[in-house]
């Protein structure tokens, strides 16, 4: 078995993204105790910097920009330049293997998504998306690493949960608003979500990020003239993503969409009920009594990303039963 000693690591995607790729880091580390970890991400997932301690350096490539060509260039620069003598790339393009091979680099690894592919990596891995995606990005160091897969995990020290808590945080990212991509519930069903909580006997706590403000808002002018005993807007005050990550461990449970906070309560272990409507809950969420997937099973659904880059305008799999969100936490 090879040991290597400067990884580079390329993993494009949104900070919810990057938290699936942490068992990757994980199991690099645990391997390879003394190989040093460079990531390759996008600025967009800057924040999720501030979760993990494995790496020992990083830089950003933003792919989606106008200036693609001009950051693949970068990408391509900083791996030839950079003495690796390990890449792993999460991208299925066949393009990328192309570059990693023209970097000189000398072990390779990949998704064999080609002919090209499977000749030009070292080792092509082969590409499974029917399972949750942490494991999915795992398959690429099973080849050179004798860890076991382990779940995401953020480093946060224990917490005493809050009696009773439930944390909700209803937004998605601004980038999915921007593209169409409606994944979650309306703040009129947010607020009747707290009410209900509230009624049970929770002690209920609102969050968000600030591409959360028109959602907060809206959810904010629905109980406006409620009695709010046992209710703490914490809207705001989570200052960064760290601190949300221990807000969320010091919950009971975390109720939220399909969002980067889902994928921190499962690196938290934190009970999560998470709503989701278009994406596929079986690719996204661990199987696992602790992490809850709730969904309304009409035929076209999951359709994002499988069939369809927007969502439609029906959007009948987000009529979501708020009972069984209920059920799943006050029974």
């Amino acid at each position: 078995m090879n040991s290597y000693k400067n990884i580079l690591l390329i993993n494009f995607g949104g900070i919810g993204d990057e938290i699936l790729f942490m068992p990757v880091l994980k199991g690099l580390k645990k391997e390879f105790p003394d190989s040093k970890l460079t990531l390759c991400l996008e600025g967009r997932s800057s924040a999720f910097l501030k979760l993990t301690d494995l790496l020992d350096s990083y830089f950003f490539v933003d792919i989606k920009t106008k200036n693609k060509y001009l950051e693949m260039f970068k990408l391509y620069f900083k791996a030839l330049t950079g003495k690796y003598d390990l890449v792993i790339s999460s991208g299925s393009n066949p393009l990328i293997s192309i570059l990693l091979f023209l970097t000189g680099i000398k072990t390779r690894v990949g998704y064999s998504s080609s002919v090209i592919s499977k000749k030009l990596l070292t080792y092509p891995v082969k590409l499974n998306k029917k399972q949750y995606a942490s494991e999915m990005y795992y398959d690429l160091i099973k080849p050179i690493v004798n860890t076991e897969y382990e779940l995401p995990h953020i480093n946060i020290a224990d917490h005493a949960k809050m009696p009773h808590s439930v944390l909700i945080h209803p937004g998605v990212s601004a980038i999915s608003v921007s593209k169409s991509i409606v994944k979650t519930i309306t703040p009129k069903k947010w607020a009747e979500i707290i009410r209900r909580l509230l009624k049970c006997g929770k002690k209920v706590h609102l969050a968000g990020g600030p591409d959360d403000n028109d959602c907060i808002t809206a959810i904010r002018e629905e109980l406006r003239s409620e009695d709010l005993t046992n209710f703490t807007d914490m809207y705001g005050k989570t200052k960064n993503i760290f601190d949300l990550a221990e807000l969320i461990k010091k919950s009971e449970v975390l109720v939220c969409s399909d969002s980067a906070p889902m994928h921190i309560g499962v690196a938290t272990n934190t009970k999560t009920v998470a709503i989701f409507g278009p994406t596929d809950d079986t690719k996204l969420l661990p199987k696992s009594d602790n992490f809850v997937a709730i969904k309304n099973n009409v035929n076209c659904r999951p359709c994002l990303w499988e069939n369809r880059q927007t969502t439609c305008q029906n959007l009948y799999c987000l009529d979501i039963s708020i009972d069984e969100i209920i059920n799943k936490i006050c029974l």
